[in-house]
């Protein structure tokens, strides 16, 4: 899994530093056809985690944190089902099945941290909102590592070894670099 930690670690060191400027690239970034659902339903879970993490850093009350992280798990579990669905291309890459664990994974952290809400322990709480937010890290890291994938290999993994090649097309990362440069971020 070299690939995907070089990934994760060029996501973090494009100067990318809240989920919400995720969503923002997610949503106004040209998809390609086959990748449209899935970019949408990224923007909108990075949106979720944008929403739960900065009540938690805010300190609202354990109340309304609860009703945030409640959004967000029921985002991530109708991701979960829009993954489940998707056509054969996607599940035929490896990297599709790593970003399949990492959004389980993101879901159960994100199950321990309501449970350390529910339970008022501050200093569980504050261990596994970490361990969440490392993962939602990685398991966007992941899914953009996924769509470039699958944008290179033109929706077939297959294609790329039956077709004349393509004039090459900017990798995701170094779009979301350029993005986030015009934008001064």
């Amino acid at each position: 899994m070299p690939q995907t930690s070089t990934a994760f670690a060029q996501l973090r060191q494009g100067s990318l530093h809240s989920f919400a400027a995720l969503s923002q690239f997610l949503s106004e970034g040209a998809a390609h056809d086959d990748t449209r659902p899935l970019r949408e339903h990224l923007a909108t879970l990075s949106g979720h985690i944008e929403q739960a993490t900065q009540a938690r850093r805010a300190r609202q009350d354990a109340g309304a944190i609860e009703r945030q992280v409640a959004l967000l798990a029921h985002c991530a579990q109708e991701h979960q089902r829009l993954l489940t669905g998707m056509g054969s291309a996607w599940h035929a890459l490896y990297e599709f099945g790593a970003y399949q664990r990492a959004l389980r994974e993101l879901r159960d952290a994100l199950a321990r941290w309501r449970q350390a809400l529910a339970a008022r322990d501050a200093a569980a709480e504050t261990e596994r909102f970490g361990q969440f937010e490392r993962l939602a890290w990685r398991t966007l890291g992941e899914a953009l590592l996924v769509m470039d994938i699958y944008e290179h290999q033109g929706g077939s993994p297959l294609q790329a070894l039956s077709t004349p090649p393509q004039p090459p097309r900017a990798p995701l990362l170094a779009r979301l670099r350029g993005w986030l440069a015009a934008r001064g971020l």
